[in-house]
């Protein structure tokens, strides 16, 4: 297992729970300002990690890139562990640097959106962002825009879903935040755990069954 790579994952997911879920509960710039914070640090992160790590920072992503041979499932073990810790620990600085942290930024389902909805929305935003993630980096037909690319479909996704789920897109962006805030929702947070992997699974066997064979033909 590659140390570089698991620091690179962590470092990583730590930034994007510290400074996206950090966007959320200072509520800076609204909603463009959460979308903007999330998918800069994405984008930051592809150029400066990918190199190392591949960026997945996302259990949802590596599970996809799993499913699709892209690594192996002792490394996958490596990813999700190290992810979900970088995302703690994001929440646990936040919560002890911010003067009033409230719901810490945590991915809460807005009043009048049934459980079903926001399922529903995280399986379909989360297949977009694995999708541009396949058909930009695995593929790599966008070369170096790929990390462009794959930040700017996050934010898209959160400009959309943001007011109806925050768009989480991730487990880890989800479990940290939960842990700490105020208002966790703990009866609908499984919807952020199955919504974007199932998200990711249909990515995969999309590039898989589709895209991947195109590009090998």
């Amino acid at each position: 297992m590659n140390t570089k790579s698991l620091i690179a994952e962590f470092i990583g997911t730590f930034a994007l729970i510290f400074i996206g879920a950090g966007a959320v509960a200072i509520d800076i710039g609204g909603l463009m300002g959460a979308a903007l914070a999330h998918g800069f640090v994405v984008v930051a992160f592809i150029y400066a990690y990918g190199h190392i790590s591949g960026t997945h920072i996302n259990p949802a992503v590596t599970l996809a890139l799993l499913i699709a041979g892209e690594i192996e499932f002792v490394a996958a073990i490596g990813y999700w562990i190290v992810q979900f810790l970088g995302g703690i620990l994001g929440a646990v600085l936040l919560n002890a640097l911010l003067p009033n942290p409230s719901d810490l930024g945590a991915t809460i389902l807005t009043e009048g959106v049934t459980p079903v909805q926001g399922l529903v929305v995280e399986i379909v935003l989360t297949f977009f962002l694995v999708n541009t993630i396949f058909t930009t980096a695995v593929n790599g037909k966008a070369g170096n825009f790929a990390g462009l690319a794959i930040g700017l479909t996050l934010i898209a996704c959160i400009l959309m879903g943001g007011p109806l789920t925050r768009a989480s897109l991730n487990p880890a962006r989800t479990l940290g935040p939960a842990i700490f805030s105020t208002d966790p929702q703990w009866g609908n947070i499984w919807l952020y755990f199955i919504g974007p992997c199932v998200g990711a699974i249909l990515a995969a066997l999309l590039h898989i069954g589709v895209f991947k064979n195109k590009g090998e033909a």
